[in-house]
């Protein structure tokens, strides 16, 4: 299964990191704590492909802001009942859609800057 379809930040200086959704400052454990969930969880959403973390140099997966969004919705659908596989496929879904209306609603804003309305 395809990651959600995300475009990272591309920061400039190191105080943008702070404002970084992608920026990979959570441990492994400091995000099972802050989402409520168990390590396994976490490594579950990672052989399911929903998020692949990136790795510190001495191995330790490493947790974004986005990526733990992305988790929290998993246990979300978790917790009501829905299957990981199936629940990891809802929000790469999800993460698609909004993704297509964001870029369909950049097209029509050009295309109303191109073309102003009739009488003005």
């Amino acid at each position: 299964m395809g990651q959600p379809e995300h475009t990272p930040a591309d920061p400039t200086s190191s105080g943008d990191k702070f404002d970084d959704d992608d920026y990979p400052a959570y441990s492994m454990g400091r995000a099972a704590e802050m989402l409520g969930v168990t390590q396994a969880f976490l490594r579950t959403l990672d052989s399911a492909g929903l998020i692949a973390p990136q790795r510190s140099d001495g191995g330790h997966r490493r947790y974004s802001r986005y990526q733990l969004r992305l988790a929290a919705r998993a246990r979300e659908l978790a917790d009501t009942g829905t299957a990981i596989e199936a629940a990891c496929r809802i929000i790469v879904l999800e993460d698609q859609l909004a993704e297509a209306l964001r870029i369909n609603a950049e097209h029509e804003a050009r295309d109303r800057g191109a073309h102003p309305p009739a009488g003005t």
